[in-house]
């Protein structure tokens, strides 16, 4: 599977129906949930600063 196949807040297929939720502003603004390339749980970190989420088989990521 490529790097873009699972959507990094709930963690489904990004190819199937009905991620308009997903998507929205709100949701946009929060940390991914999913790693985007396996859809494991990742665990996240918020700061004041930004957040932090670690996938157990592909690193970190952050942002802002």
């Amino acid at each position: 599977m490529t790097a873009s196949e699972y959507c990094v807040h709930c963690g489904q297929p990004e190819a199937d129906a009905g991620h308009e939720a997903c998507h929205t502003l709100r949701t946009a603004l929060e940390p991914p949930r999913f790693c985007r390339s396996c859809a494991r749980r990742m665990v996240v970190q918020v700061t004041t600063f930004g957040w932090t989420a670690r996938c157990s088989r592909h690193g970190e990521t952050s942002g802002g």
